[in-house]
């Protein structure tokens, strides 16, 4: 069973017979968004069911030629509504199934970024037809089935700005680091060493989280799952439209980048208002804008 289902809004669901009777429910209720043509009496063919605005299940499989369909795979979806990412993305298929993660070199976060792509059936598509299969740009969602709203950091006006100026300059450097500047490279080590020390001296007298305002790292074995800690800008409520259970989509500026995170209400502790950060392990999903 699929660890993040519960972020869609099927929290009951916890056997294997539950899971059965749901996914013949959803592949009743769901509609054709992808079919890809092999030579041969067989399709490979990508079902979604939507459940709420941009949420839902997805269910991939083969379909004979006689029409009958075998389900290979399904896993819950989101559809990120911010722009998260332009910079360039890699693509590579996982090796148990013709799935794909996707991989951004995003400086904003200072780590390789690895997600799972929602739309990897589009990418087939365009590559069997020989179409243009270059990213333009990556909006990005995650799912979490468990997460804790923090109070914020109090700031001042003038300690936002610098802040964000701070943060320009380390991007800059970064991409100069990259390049092969070493100047850049000892800029940034003489920082970390700074940042270090500064830490240190105040986690004596103060807790962690008004020291970290936000962090974005990798978490667990897999590669895609992440550990946030960041501020959440919107909040939506969304009624699975099978289940009514609510879920919680809140968009989140996380080192800069601005993302949304789909959550069960009954597994977020604590009141989500704007202005509060969200701290869970997440699932990051990418949806693929082509040029």
């Amino acid at each position: 069973m699929h660890k993040f289902l519960r972020a869609a809004g099927f929290r009951d669901c916890r056997t294997r017979k539950e899971e059965k009777e749901l996914l013949s429910l959803l592949l009743r209720e769901a509609v054709q968004t992808g079919r890809l043509t092999v030579p041969g009496d067989t399709s490979y063919v990508e079902y979604r069911c939507e459940l709420a605005q941009g949420m839902g299940v997805s269910l991939a499989g083969t379909e004979e030629a006689d029409g009958e369909f075998q389900l290979e795979y399904y896993f819950p979806y989101i559809i990120g509504t911010e722009e998260s990412s332009r910079e360039e993305c890699s693509i590579q298929r996982h090796a148990e199934r013709e799935t794909y993660a996707g991989m951004l070199d995003e400086y904003k976060v200072g780590i390789s970024l690895i997600f799972y792509i929602n739309n990897s059936m589009e990418y087939r598509i365009r590559k069997a037809q020989k179409k243009p299969a270059k990213v333009q740009s990556v909006n990005l969602a995650g799912m979490a089935v468990e997460g804790k709203v923090l109070l914020p950091i109090q700031k001042t006006a003038r300690q936002i700005e610098l802040a964000k100026v701070a943060a320009n300059n380390r991007n800059h450097l970064l991409e100069a680091a990259k390049q092969g500047d070493e100047d850049a490279m000892e800029s940034l080590t003489i920082e970390d060493i700074d940042l270090y020390s500064k830490v240190s001296r105040r986690l004596a007298k103060e807790d962690v989280y008004s020291i970290i305002e936000s962090c974005f790292m990798p978490c667990g074995v897999e590669c895609d799952q992440y550990s946030i800690i960041g501020e959440i800008k919107e909040i939506h409520t969304l009624t699975n439209r099978i289940s009514q259970e609510e879920i919680y989509r809140l968009t989140i500026e996380c080192n800069d980048m601005v993302f949304d995170v789909a959550i069960n209400q009954s597994d977020l502790l604590g009141e989500p208002k704007v202005g509060r950060r969200f701290k869970g392990q997440i699932w990051m999903l990418g949806n693929l804008n082509f040029q």
